[in-house]
């Protein structure tokens, strides 16, 4: 394998770099960014003062084996000293909260939670729980979210609990999302041991096995629940960027717009608004629509695939505010779709991380995400929608929900265009169409990033690595 070019330099892109960096089998690695900066959605402000503002992820989760794996890699970029650790003792992983019927409810957390009948909820959880092992399993190859929640687990929890997670995680509709593809580690539960509450406890199938590094078993022993960066989670791309650059077999191009893919007698010839590139294989990080565009012809069964899969736009508003204002400790709270359609819901990014906050003075900073899947019926076309009238529905928000009167001091609005990849109902069988149709047809290409098979940082990570490791045909 001579030259690899990757298209696309957000961290799947980037990841898929470095992993193939590290093979001697590869002579040349070409990542193709066509933006003005690498790192995609993991983006950062850092103002002068010290303060920390996040744009997209803000806390990344170290369970697992994805978990464990990006913090191997963290570790790899020589980046341990700069983790902000965020354990599940902590206040913000305690309490976690839901405005529902314009009040906000604490989400039941521990034995006792369970136990009893806590607002919003009409009934204790665990009676749930109890519904689950006694239903029988499904029999869908797919089920939306909010349906495979409301058989096994009762409608009143798919209707809040879910709901609002879906809007947090996906910023979607729990009524259209796909349970296999959203939430695999919920449907294989249920297929493998009957039940949700057994797969969970007892297992649910072997998964993909990643040895811990130190400070992946660090993590463990001191009860991580996510962690962060000190100077924010940018830092992750920023360090990996300056990994490939160091390492003398990637180049890597920003503004470099793919326009056109053409097999080629060796691969591929890649056309480049000012340039032409050659590859033997293209791992492509490119969101779904993007690569659609650039295919051939010859690849029209992936083309119509690849332009099925849904994203939504999320806006993102940073506010910083005077002083100690939350009349709660948390996490944040989410919103359902029955509250508030356009309020998707609210960080309060000073509880667990308040090494982002600046160093002179008491500060709150606050995060407000809004849209999705409702922000054009909600908010218009996000074309012609102003900052003015987001910030203003963002303040109003927290004014409304947290009690705050005072403006904040400093803000930032930020309008995620097509952020998140949207996993409707069947999502599983157009990847593994896609896939069989590469594979079929022999094709030099791979698929990662976020519109496959998993949107959180993790997820992108390991897909750059699993890519890699199947291009090589060896672990890296």
């Amino acid at each position: 394998m001579r030259t690899v070019a990757v298209l696309g330099g957000g961290i799947g892109g980037l990841a898929a770099s470095y992993y193939l960096s590290k093979s001697p089998q590869v002579t040349k690695v070409i990542l193709l960014e066509s933006s003005g900066r690498f790192g995609g959605w993991l983006w950062s402000t850092r103002r002068s003062d010290g303060a920390v503002f996040e744009h997209g992820p803000r806390g990344i989760r170290p369970a697992g084996a994805v978990g464990k794996n990006t913090l191997n890699m963290v570790e790899d970029l020589g980046l341990s000293g700069e983790i902000l650790p965020v354990t599940y003792s902590h206040v913000a992983s305690k309490n976690r909260f839901l405005y529902v019927n314009e009040q906000l409810h604490r989400m039941p957390s521990g034995p006792s939670g369970l136990l009893r009948t806590s607002p919003p909820f009409t009934r204790p959880l665990v009676l749930s729980g109890v519904r689950d092992i006694l239903v029988k399993r499904g029999k869908q190859e797919d089920e939306t979210i909010h349906s495979f929640v409301s058989r096994r687990l009762g409608g009143e929890l798919a209707d809040i609990a879910i709901d609002s997670l879906c809007r947090g995680v996906f910023a979607g509709d729990c009524r259209k999302l796909s349970v296999r593809s959203c939430f695999p580690i919920l449907y294989n539960a249920e297929q493998s041991r009957g039940s949700i509450i057994l797969g969970m406890l007892l297992g649910s199938g072997p998964g993909p096995v990643v040895p811990p590094g130190p400070l992946a078993q660090r993590s463990v022993t001191e009860s991580w629940a996510q962690w962060s960066l000190i100077r924010g989670l940018q830092s992750l791309p920023e360090s990996l960027t300056d990994f490939l650059q160091r390492s003398g077999r990637v180049q890597l191009h920003s503004e470099a717009v793919v326009t056109k893919i053409s097999p080629s007698e060796t691969g591929w010839k890649i056309d480049l608004e000012d340039g032409v590139v050659s590859a033997d294989h293209i791992i492509s990080a490119l969101p779904a629509k993007a690569l659609s565009s650039a295919l051939p012809p010859s690849c029209q069964p992936i083309i119509k695939q690849l332009q099925d899969i849904s994203t939504v736009t999320v806006a993102v508003v940073n506010l910083e505010y005077e002083g100690s204002i939350l009349p709660v400790t948390g996490f944040g709270h989410l919103v359902p779709s029955s509250e508030d359609q356009g309020l998707l819901g609210v960080v309060y990014d000073s509880v667990p991380f308040p090494e982002h906050n600046r160093p002179e003075g008491h500060t709150t900073r606050l995060t407000v995400m809004m849209g999705g899947a409702w922000f054009q019926e909600v908010f218009g076309d996000p074309e012609s929608v102003t900052e003015d009238g987001l910030l203003a529905r963002a303040t109003e928000a927290v004014q409304k929900h947290l009690g705050v009167t005072s403006a904040p001091s400093w803000s930032r609005v930020v309008l995620q265009r097509d952020c998140i990849p949207q996993y409707y109902l069947g999502h599983y069988q157009r990847v593994e169409s896609m896939r069989s149709f590469i594979k079929k047809n022999n094709l030099p290409l791979s698929l990662i990033g976020s519109s496959y098979d998993g949107v959180s940082v993790n997820d992108v990570i390991f897909g750059g690595r699993t890519a890699a490791e199947e291009l090589l045909g060896s672990a890296v």
